[in-house]
C-alpha cells in the first residue's frame, strides 16, 4: 500500500473519530460564534446565548441531546476528505522542499513545516468548501422549531436554488486566508515540536502517546487562536449565503470585519473561542491517532 493511500486513510479515520467525540463542543462553539448573524436571534424570536453553559443547557432542553450531533454526519463527510487530503498533501508538499536539519537550521525547518501545512490546508479547502458551508448551516439552527434544513442535500439544494452555485462558496476568500495560518501553525508547530520530542518513538505506549498529545494540544490551541477572527468572519458570511445580495448584513470580508468591530467590539471576533479551546482536544486527538496509525503500518517515518 502506497504512503499516499496510508496517509489518506489514516487522516480520514482519525478525523472522523475525533469529530464525533467532540461534536457537542463544536456545535456549541458554532452557535455562539454565528448567533449575531442568525436571523432568528437578530429578530428577537430566539434569545441570545449568554455563554457556553447556557448554550449547552438550552440546546439540550429545546432540541434534545441528539441535537448536539446535528450536522455531524455532514462534518464527517466533509472532514474525512479534508483531513485525509491535508495529511496526504502535506507530506507530498513537504517532500518538494529541501531538507533542513532541526538542530542546525531551526528557522528553515520550522518554515518548511509551516509552508507545507498551510498549502495543504488551502488545497484541501478548495475541494470540500461546499461541505464546510453545509456543515456550518446545519449546526447553526437555533430554537425549538423546525430545522431550516433537513439534511446535507436539502441545504445544498435550497442554497443553490436561492443564491446560485456561487452561494456555496460565500466566504471562500477569507477561508483560504485563514486556513493558511491555521494549518500552518497546526501542522508546522506539531511537526516541529515532534522533532524535539524525546519520547516520539519511545517503546512505552503511554509515554509516546502522552508526549504526542502534549505536542498536538499545544499546536491545536495555538492554531485556533491564530486564525479565530478569520474563522468568525467566514462563518458570518456563510450564514447569509442563501439571501439575496440586497438583504445581506455584510457586503464582504472587509465589511464584515468592520461591522463586527464597530457594532460588537473587537472581542466579538473571538466569540466561542472558549468552546473552541475545548474543541482542540479533538484536533489534538487527530494528530496523535494519525501519527500512531501511520507509525503502526510503517508510513510517515
Amino acid at each position: 500500500m502506497s504512503d499516499f493511500v496510508i496517509n489518506f486513510l489514516a487522516g480520514g479515520v482519525s478525523g472522523a473519530v475525533a469529530k464525533t467525540c467532540t461534536a457537542p463542543i463544536e456545535r456549541v462553539k458554532l452557535l455562539i460564534q454565528t448567533q449575531d448573524a442568525n436571523p432568528k436571534i437578530i429578530s428577537g424570536e430566539v434569545a441570545r446565548y449568554t455563554g457556553i453553559v447556557d448554550c449547552f443547557t438550552r440546546v439540550a432542553s429545546e432540541q434534545g441531546i441528539k441535537a448536539f450531533w446535528r450536522g455531524n454526519l455532514t462534518n464527517i463527510i466533509r472532514y474525512f476528505p479534508t483531513q485525509a487530503f491535508n495529511f496526504a498533501f502535506k507530506d507530498g508538499i513537504k517532500s518538494l522542499f529541501p531538507k533542513a536539519d532541526k538542530n542546525t537550521e531551526f528557522g528553515k525547518f520550522f518554515l518548511i513545516n509551516m509552508a507545507s501545512g498551510g498549502l495543504a490546508g488551502a488545497g484541501s479547502l478548495l475541494i470540500v468548501y461546499p461541505l464546510d458551508y453545509a456543515r456550518t448551516r446545519l449546526a447553526s439552527d437555533v430554537g425549538s422549531g423546525k430545522a431550516q434544513f433537513s439534511g446535507l442535500a436539502d441545504c445544498i439544494k435550497k442554497t443553490v436554488a436561492s443564491g446560485g452555485v456561487g452561494a456555496l462558496y460565500n466566504g471562500i476568500g477569507v477561508s483560504i486566508v485563514g486556513i493558511i495560518p491555521y494549518r500552518g501553525v497546526y501542522f508546522g508547530l506539531f511537526d516541529t515540536l515532534s522533532g524535539y520530542n524525546p519520547f516520539q518513538k519511545d517503546e512505552s505506549n503511554i509515554k509516546r502517546a502522552a508526549s504526542k498529545f502534549a505536542c498536538a494540544q499545544t499546536s491545536a490551541i495555538a492554531a485556533g487562536y491564530a486564525s479565530y477572527p478569520l474563522d468568525t468572519v467566514r462563518r458570518r458570511l456563510q450564514m447569509q449565503s442563501e439571501k439575496p445580495v440586497e438583504e445581506r448584513v455584510y457586503a464582504g470580508t472587509a465589511d464584515c470585519f468592520a461591522k463586527i468591530i464597530k457594532n460588537e467590539g473587537a472581542s466579538a471576533l473571538f466569540k466561542g473561542a472558549g468552546a473552541n479551546a475545548l474543541r482542540t482536544v479533538g484536533a489534538a486527538l487527530v494528530l496523535v491517532l494519525y501519527s500512531e496509525i501511520t507509525g503502526a503500518v510503517g508510513s510517515g517515518e
